[in-house]
């Protein structure tokens, strides 16, 4: 047996962990199945960001003509899109590989390790054992149980990537942030896309009013069904097809495209690693359980990133590994904060949002709530955008910022400053110092803290950007 002072499992943000952990001169085991970088390099948010900036440009191209300007699209090649997207991945593969192979002191198991006992594992014919455990493990596609799924070659948000046609259509099933995303790309690039979403709407964790906004801009572009459920799966001569299911009338319909992308979720990787094995507990969806310093049920051993499916995000797990590495080694343990977890979905509209829902909000705090249009600032104006919008949910006794919520250009470029004011324990007062550039977008933010109300006093507001 190979005894090691840490064991890094994951090399998305375990790759934190293992610099730190190297640059102090412990005895690293590096366990990874692939593909070496993780999901955000090879299969996340790198290839999809590369994909939709191309289709960002092609719909701004159809939508000139709300500015005056007659232009059309001669022609969008695929192929090359897909090959640029896959250049920057290869390239830094072969970088992170290179460095893995003269690293001294290291040893990379480039294999799926599992769970033998505690603190040790069994990697591809070796038994392994570490004085601390870093699982940072992520997670995979969540495939639902649709009768006949199994027996058609389906699309996920990783093969996806793998396309070098683009399919003439493809009906998506799910409507999270993966099926915004994609059936952007999809319809950009030419493809006929139906989206069938099993809730009442679209990306349903944000704000009602945003996820109605974001509807409306795809249906110009795609079929939407929401509250409609996907029952079963079969070959027919046209192409795959989905019988669906309303789930207020019962109707049953069938929708056939040249591939299908099931987009419904993701499950954590903890059950492929036999994390029960050395005492490492999970909740009842199979998500690893940490405490607030990233603590497993288990003394030494941490998790963090996706497979504790806490906050899903890229930046998240990056934050949570160096809080990890300092809680395993320094004197004073640290809490990971997640009041200040910023997210972004490049759909068309994009969102982007921080804090909580008014939902959320309201369960805990007396509220004020701020709304501003795109179109109420000089620059939105100017671009005539007119669905966009921008909503704030502030804290009526302290002024402190418990939330904000935005759907337009430049979305995740602009929550920024509320986040940083946020992550400082600042409130709108806090933001309102700096001075905002006019006109510039950025004055959406305070126009939306400036129009600040008690909806418990007012109840017309609430959707009057939606009349």
């Amino acid at each position: 047996m190979k005894k090691y002072d840490v064991i890094v499992i994951g090399s998305g943000s375990g790759g934190i962990i293992l610099d730190q952990a190297y640059r102090a001169g412990f005895k690293v085991a590096y366990v990874d199945r692939g593909p070496l970088g993780g999901t955000c390099l090879n299969v996340g948010c790198i290839p999809s960001k590369m994909l939709i900036y191309p289709a960002d440009r092609v719909v701004e191209i159809q939508e000139a003509h709300k500015l005056g300007i007659d232009a059309e699209i001669k022609d969008i090649d695929f192929k090359a899109i897909m090959k640029r997207m896959r250049e920057p991945i290869d390239e830094s593969l072969s970088h992170m590989r290179a460095g893995l192979q003269h690293a001294q002191n290291l040893d990379f198991y480039e294999a799926e390790g599992h769970f033998t006992g505690n603190y040790t594992m069994e990697v591809a014919g070796d038994e392994i054992r570490g004085e601390k455990i870093f699982i940072v493990a992520g997670a995979r596609p969540s495939i639902p149980p649709i009768k006949g799924l199994d027996q058609i070659n389906y699309l996920t948000n990783e093969t996806l990537l793998e396309l070098t046609e683009l399919p003439k259509s493809v009906v998506i099933i799910g409507g999270g942030y993966i099926a915004a995303e994609y059936s952007h790309f999809l319809a950009a690039m030419g493809s006929e896309v139906t989206m069938l979403q099993r809730g009442t709407r679209l990306v349903p964790q944000n704000e009602p009013e945003i996820s109605l906004t974001l509807q409306r801009a795809l249906s110009k572009r795609m079929r939407i069904f929401t509250n409609t459920s996907a029952i079963e799966v079969k070959q027919t001569a046209k192409g795959d097809t989905v019988v669906a299911e309303n789930k207020t009338t019962g109707e049953e319909m069938e929708f056939t495209g040249e591939r299908i992308l099931v987009a419904t979720g993701r499950r954590s990787n903890a059950d492929v690693l036999n994390v029960e094995k050395t005492g490492v507990k999970t909740d009842e969806r199979g998500f690893i359980l940490v405490n607030d310093y990233l603590e497993t049920s288990k003394k030494n051993i941490w998790a963090l990133g996706d497979v504790t499916g806490r906050y899903m995000f890229k930046h998240v797990a990056n934050r949570e590994a160096q809080i990890a590495w300092n809680n395993a080694v320094g004197d004073n343990k640290q809490k990971m904060e997640y009041q200040a977890v910023p997210y972004a979905v490049f759909s068309y509209p994009q969102i982007a949002g921080v804090g909580l829902t008014t939902t959320e909000a309201t369960k805990k705090y007396e509220v004020l709530i701020g709304t501003a249009k795109y179109s109420d600032v000089a620059k939105g104006e100017a671009m005539v955008e007119e669905d966009g919008f921008a909503k704030a949910i502030v804290d009526k006794n302290t002024y402190r910022i418990l939330g904000f919520h935005i759907i337009g250009p430049y979305a995740a470029m602009l929550i920024q400053e509320v986040v940083d004011i946020m992550a400082i324990g600042g409130n709108m007062w806090t933001l309102a110092q700096g001075m905002h550039i006019h006109p510039a977008l950025t004055e959406l933010i305070t126009s939306a803290l400036g129009n600040l109300y008690d909806p418990s006093h007012v109840h017309h507001h609430e959707h009057e950007h939606n009349s």
